[in-house]
């Protein structure tokens, strides 16, 4: 398998993070977004959006970093990552729909700003990025992981930009659930960094 990506791509980070805590070898093959090789023709036959990550497996592209983790967890019968169990899936989507949502306007965006001179309002980002991180505070004081007792793919669509949040002038000081959290999917096993920008907080 090949993966398409950037190494600063939060969205890349949690296809690679998710291969490599389940074991699946992946080649990760970066594209040159600065030169704009994501909206070549060649690219974008392979997403018509032109955007990474992208999934190459045995002649099937697959598009989107969330849709990603469902490819893998179906494809490889990973049911304690993506259960089929109807209410519990529902959950785990629920969360998917809050990393494509509330993750990538509020936290996402934020970074996006000082990393890559995003055209946002600071102060409306970073609201947006507090109003979730109080949610998730609420829900990381009940559950250890964001569906309940063990980590899904859920969790690893959530972590990366929240993890970095702080490269987007956002403060996690104030959310010991959720950095609890953080700490714990760091020490799972087959787990690998997301690359640190010195901007922001984190300068």
């Amino acid at each position: 398998m090949k993966l398409y990506c950037h190494p600063l791509s939060g969205h890349s980070h949690r296809a690679h993070l998710f291969c490599s805590l389940v074991g699946l070898p992946v080649e990760l093959v970066e594209v040159d977004l600065k030169g704009g090789a994501h909206k070549k023709p060649d690219f974008l036959n392979k997403n018509l959006f032109g955007q990474v990550p992208v999934l190459e497996d045995d002649g099937i592209y697959v598009s989107d970093s969330n849709a990603i983790l469902v490819y893998l967890a179906k494809k490889y019968g990973l049911s304690e990552w993506l259960p089929e169990q109807a209410h519990a899936a529902s959950v785990v989507q629920r969360w998917l729909s809050v990393a494509a949502g509330e993750v990538a306007y509020g936290p996402a965006a934020a970074r996006l700003l000082t990393v890559f001179g995003a055209n946002y309002s600071a102060e409306e980002v970073i609201a947006r990025s507090h109003v979730l991180l109080g949610r998730l505070e609420m829900q990381l004081n009940q559950t250890s992981w964001l569906t309940g007792d063990r980590p899904t793919i859920a969790d690893v669509a959530i972590y990366s930009y929240v993890a970095h949040a702080p490269e987007g002038n956002v403060d996690l000081s104030g959310y010991p659930a959720v950095n609890a959290f953080l700490r714990r999917l760091e020490a799972l096993p087959g787990f690998v960094p997301f690359q640190r920008t010195p901007v922001g907080l984190a300068a």
